[in-house]
């Protein structure tokens, strides 16, 4: 699963400003931003640029206008113009990430645990400073070359993850092999953890002071960056594409609903890869989290708990987030954190902007894996009966969910009954599969659409075609639906389970999580 390695693999390190003379980077390819100058690496025929900016760090102190730390929780700033010599040839710090961990039950066999666990042993490295992007170009390109952008956004439950765990290099190679070269371009943003880089921190408290969706507004910000600056390294910003995966594929289909569905020329086209519009209701939802946060903080008795929770130590915030639900405890995809109707970014829910026509009119594609909810049910192997299936549906996909934070431990020492295929087809349908349908049925017939079904990995033991199977990762690389080793491409229509979804849908029209 993509996500899972980015809890498990990634090599990444601070970008630094440094001087240097001309002759010490006289092999390497050099990019003029404003004043500044950008040195980065090349490698097999694609130049890259890695960590470099797009705003303000949430850390940084301006002393004529703000105060230490109190760029926490706000939205983020642009940059002034560039200067002096960057060197971009190294990774940037991945946004802090929340503490997770997915216990492999007994009774797997052995090919599934292989798989679950590969790439393990290391960790994303994290700070403060990670609001940057990088950038991956054919080594021939030039400001003027006018190739077309691809733009990435990862995946990990808005939870975990990273922009260095994917070489776009692949990306590159594989698009000038199709002698349809593009210069590829992948960001940060803030997820949940850590004081300085709340990305979806949700509540009353939040509203009213206008900073909701804090990783959405960074990824717009990212691509507000790009119009700017990516022809200097032979974009042409008039041919973005937007693409991500799970959460990242969420954040595309967010962008096309943000401002009424005009794109402001950032993007022409999207590419989602399990991930739509999901149900999601107001900010107010996330209520219980926020105020969680507030009382294990000590800021319950302060006046103003949003300038408190500014406040706080990194340490003391972050040892608070991690004691919260994650995409891997038995509240699942119920999650914790993750974006909301805020009144600005999205101002009423999705699936009501959708039926508004409140959509980019782009064309785009959106596609599942076949067996999405498998490896999220992993958690919930102590559901073993009809009613205490009911009892957890009820608790956190039905009304009442929204009442107490749980975290509740699965049983390790379970074997696998009926409960966990079906909580896996409710899952995978609520959140992925249902979704997208809904997307597609509303927008076909007023744009170019196209969607997949991937049957990849279909025999791997007990999860099949699992989130995130669409890619390879034996070698911690992107590949793309394109490779050669795809095969047996069939076209079908978009029928299957349709009285379950078209359940699910009329669940979440009225029930939004």
């Amino acid at each position: 699963m993509v996500f899972l390695r980015a809890l498990l693999i990634a090599i990444c390190a601070a970008t630094a400003t440094v001087s240097a003379s001309p002759t010490t980077y006289a092999t390497l390819p050099i990019v003029t931003l404003d004043r500044g100058k950008f040195i980065g690496t090349a490698a097999d025929g694609v130049n890259k640029f890695l960590g470099v900016p797009f705003a303000k760090p949430p850390s940084v102190v301006d002393v004529k206008s703000v105060s230490v730390g109190d760029l926490r929780f706000r939205l983020p700033q642009a940059l002034g113009p560039f200067s002096a010599t960057h060197n971009a040839t190294a990774f940037g710090l991945s946004c802090p990430q929340q503490a997770t961990t997915l216990a492999i039950p007994n009774g797997l066999p052995q090919e599934t645990v292989d798989y679950l666990t590969s790439g393990s042993g290391t960790t994303i490295l994290d700070g403060e400073d990670c609001l940057t992007l990088n950038i991956f170009a054919p080594a021939h390109a030039r400001s003027g070359s006018r190739l077309p952008v691809v733009v990435w956004i990862y995946g990990g439950g808005f939870e975990v993850g990273s922009s260095a765990l994917y070489d776009g290099g692949v990306i590159v190679n594989r698009s000038m092999a199709l002698k349809e070269p593009v210069v590829y371009v992948s960001i940060n943003y803030r997820k949940i953890d850590a004081s300085l880089a709340f990305g979806f921190l949700a509540s009353q408290e939040v509203k009213d002071a206008g900073v909701g969706n804090l990783g959405l507004h960074d990824q717009r910000m990212a691509l507000r960056w790009i119009q700017k600056y990516i022809h200097e390294f032979g974009g042409d910003c008039s041919k973005v594409t937007i693409w991500g995966q799970s959460a990242g594929s969420i954040s595309v289909s967010f962008q096309m609903l943000a401002n009424g569905g005009n794109t402001e020329g950032l993007f022409r086209a999207a590419f989602m890869q399990s991930g739509s519009p999901t149900p999601i209701g107001d900010i107010n939802y996330g209520q219980q989290y926020y105020d969680y946060l507030v009382e294990r903080t000590g800021c319950s008795c302060s006046s103003n708990t949003l300038a408190c929770l500014r406040a706080t130590p990194y340490k003391k915030l972050k040892a608070a987030v991690d004691s919260t639900p994650s995409i891997f405890t038995y509240q699942s995809l119920a999650l914790a954190w993750m974006p909301r109707v805020d009144g600005v970014f999205l101002v009423d829910e999705p699936q009501k902007l959708i039926q508004q026509g409140k959509v980019a009119r782009i064309p785009f594609v959106a596609g599942e894996c076949d067996d999405e909810g498998t490896s999220f049910s992993l958690s919930q192997l102590n559901v073993t009966t009809d009613a205490q299936l009911r009892a957890y549906l009820s608790e956190f996909l039905l009304p009442g969910r929204h009442l107490r934070v749980r975290h509740m431990t699965r049983v390790p020492k379970m074997l696998f009954t009926p409960q966990f295929k079906r909580i896996a087809s409710i899952l995978g349908d609520f959140t992925f599969q249902a979704p997208r349908r809904f997307f597609l049925n509303n927008l076909s017939t007023k744009q170019n659409t196209w969607s997949f079904l991937s049957k990849r990995l279909k025999s791997l033991p007990i999860l099949g075609s699992v989130h995130g199977s669409d890619y390879t990762t034996s070698t911690r690389k992107l590949l793309t639906l394109l490779d050669s080793q795809v095969k047996n491409i069939t076209i079908t229509q978009d029928t299957y389970r349709t009285d379950g979804m078209d359940f699910i849908t009329e669940l979440f029209l009225t029930l939004p999580l």
